[in-house]
């Protein structure tokens, strides 16, 4: 009863606190607000694992309006998220939004603007998720300390050449039966220079994901020990 009422009340709690990704850095340069990035309509989560809309968000399946930013291979690129349009006065995303931090890349086979992300293209090249399972420190508690920021090294050894790099948090609060984990999604376009000639494993998104996946249908208020987040093993370059 108690940990049932305390799912309730977290959900309750952060009903309508909902985010968005809103910057990319490259290599520690902030690239501005919604630059470079496939912005959805709202801030609202996708619950489906099979729409499209789990590729790159809202109204994502296109970026003819965005441009591309030219980064280097190995670059380190830092993904800022926020509830609203405001860097400060509030935390970037809810404290109550538990759950993993993911990060894909998928490359155009011709330009990233005109890449729509389907089929099996995507290889997972960050994830992290419970941290701590006593404390019960999860990925996003970390993004949230650091005001809404995550990073990644892009392995040098990609392929030069135009990029989706997509970004993903899960919030697992209301997680406890399908659909009811919320998929936050950010695209950004860029085109990598230099790299090489890797071939890595690629899943399909949406495809890979399944609702009955142990990270996507899963009680995190019921001393949860472990998790495995969807989408397999991350890809080490």
């Amino acid at each position: 009863m108690k940990l049932a009422l305390l799912s309730v009340l977290a959900a309750a709690a952060i009903a309508n606190a909902h985010f968005t990704m809103q910057y990319i850095w490259d290599n520690g340069v902030d690239e501005g607000q919604n630059n470079f990035l496939r912005v959805p309509p709202n801030n609202n989560p996708v619950t489906d694992v099979t729409s499209t809309d789990l590729t790159c968000n809202v109204n994502g399946l296109s970026g003819a309006n965005v441009q591309t930013l030219s980064i280097p291979a190995g670059a380190n690129i830092t993904f800022e998220w926020h509830q609203h349009a405001q860097r400060t006065g509030e935390d970037a995303i809810s404290g109550g939004h538990k759950g993993p931090v993911q990060v894909y890349v998928a490359k155009a086979p011709s330009t990233a603007a005109s890449f729509d992300g389907q089929g099996t293209v995507w290889t997972k090249i960050y994830s992290s998720g419970l941290l701590n399972a006593q404390s019960q420190q999860w990925a996003t508690d970390v993004v949230n300390a650091n005001n809404g920021k995550h990073s990644v090294v892009i392995p040098s050894s990609l392929p030069a050449g135009e990029y989706l790099l997509r970004a993903e948090i899960i919030a697992l609060h209301v997680a406890q039966s399908y659909p009811g984990a919320q998929f936050y999604i950010g695209c950004a376009q860029v085109k990598i220079t230099g790299g090489g000639s890797a071939n890595p494993p690629k899943i399909a998104l949406p495809g890979a994901y399944k609702s009955t996946d142990p990270g996507i249908t899963v009680n995190i208020y019921n001393n949860l020990q472990s998790y495995t987040a969807p989408g397999g093993a991350v890809w080490s370059g």
